[in-house]
């Protein structure tokens, strides 16, 4: 791993860990996870390290590439090796009597895969199969916007999409714009969705990866589109915290630029300013009831930027492995642990009171786990991934190929 990028995958490794907490304290620390959520939200803290994270890096893989075919390529060998074993595995304990599958209503089972092969499940009313996977489905729609403003070549107006999308957070929080879960949905059924979703998906996919500018442009726009209709109008989460995630992950790829020298640092500092004060002035107007507790949220939102803040700052330094480890194992460590709680509490039960010691043996179980499924499902995905990725040797010179195809690809997950 680049030394230069140790940073983020500290970053990585802190925010998994933390969300393996968040959900791990169900089982084992009740008492505790009861007095600290109102106070300080794990969960979204964890969320918001890995959007800023996953800002940073993703739109600078694409535009490293400068190729989407070879990007979503990457994409697609990066995160579904991994989650075709994760369900696989979640469906044989099933059959095994040792944890139970969600409740998908009435959906048949075509539905419920096809949603999961889009990663737009949450998006899309389809329950997740696992409850981690709903945060895929902003990061897919990150994607999506990110190839449509690198097809219309507005890549370089991170700040700016940011601060608009900030903006309109709090326009939805100001007018009290409260959509029922899963609007579209209701509205037209889930099936419907679901089949207009993924056929405009795979088009926007085929036709942004073309050959043909404009092809290209025209599959950019409409991916970028389907995000768009998506997040603010068929998600689980209010419609200002669906627009904050994605002006955080902007923020990322702001901040990217300013580091990169593409922008400035003012610019950046001013997006991160309009951002903050927008994602808490919406988060304070939209609280404080019994399923969101203000404070909660924007004590983790706040320590969620500071600790981003603070990882760049350290950005020039060495960073341990004890420190990096983590961070390169945390997709298996964001995927895996779901699992083997299912298991736990479907064998064992949940605790009635506080077991740290129970917490400890959990961590200790599963990060060997999530060491072998990185070595042994991450790492040959990716590599096939890039080798799929590469431009013929015929059509690229020597130097083309090493500069497209070399350094850390980076994927993120809560």
């Amino acid at each position: 791993m680049s030394a230069r990028l140790g940073w983020l995958d500290a970053l990585r490794g802190l925010a998994a860990l933390v969300v393996v907490f968040d959900h791990s304290s169900h089982t084992f620390m009740p008492d505790f996870r009861g007095e600290l959520m109102p106070q300080f939200n794990t969960s979204r803290y964890g969320i918001m390290v890995f959007f800023l994270v996953s800002g940073y890096i993703i739109p600078a893989s694409l535009e490293r590439r400068g190729c989407v075919r070879a990007f979503w390529i990457g994409r697609v060998f990066r995160v579904y090796p991994l989650l075709l074993v994760v369900v696989a595995v979640l469906l044989a304990v099933d059959l095994l009597g040792l944890a139970g599958l969600r409740d998908f209503g009435r959906q048949g089972a075509v539905t419920v895969i096809l949603a999961h092969a889009t990663m737009l499940q949450e998006l899309l009313g389809t329950p997740n199969v696992l409850l981690v996977l709903w945060t895929l489905s902003y990061e897919m729609c990150f994607y999506l916007l990110v190839v449509a403003l690198f097809t219309v070549r507005l890549h370089h107006r991170s700040a700016s999409v940011a601060v608009v999308l900030a903006l309109l957070a709090v326009v939805s929080a100001v007018a009290g714009a409260v959509l029922p879960v899963s609007a579209l949905s209701g509205l037209v059924g889930a099936g419907p969705l679901i089949a207009v979703a993924s056929l405009a998906m795979a088009v926007a996919l085929c036709c942004a990866s073309s050959a043909s500018p404009v092809l290209r442009v025209f599959g950019g726009v409409l991916g970028g589109a389907l995000a768009l209709v998506l997040v603010p109008f068929n998600g689980t989460v209010p419609v200002w915290e669906g627009l904050v995630i994605l002006a955080v992950m902007f923020l990322g790829t702001a901040v990217h630029r300013a580091e990169r020298g593409q922008s400035t640092w003012q610019r950046a500092g001013g997006t991160a300013a309009l951002v903050i004060v927008c994602a808490v002035g919406s988060a304070y107007r939209y609280g404080d009831g019994q399923h969101f507790t203000r404070r909660g949220w924007i004590v983790a939102f706040l320590l969620a930027v500071l600790t981003f803040g603070a990882g760049l700052a350290w950005r020039r330094r060495h960073v341990p492995g004890l420190l990096t480890g983590p961070g390169v194992i945390s997709y298996s460590v964001y995927l895996v642990h779901p699992v083997l709680l299912a298991v736990i509490d479907g064998t064992a039960g949940r605790r009635r009171d506080d077991h740290a010691v129970l917490e400890v043996a959990f961590f200790a179980l599963l990060l060997p786990l999530c060491v072998l499924t990185h070595r042994y499902v991450e790492m040959p995905g990716q590599a096939c991934g890039r080798r799929l990725a590469r431009p013929p040797r015929a059509q690229v010179s020597k130097s083309t190929v090493s500069s497209s195809d070399t350094g850390n690809d980076w994927h993120v997950r809560t």
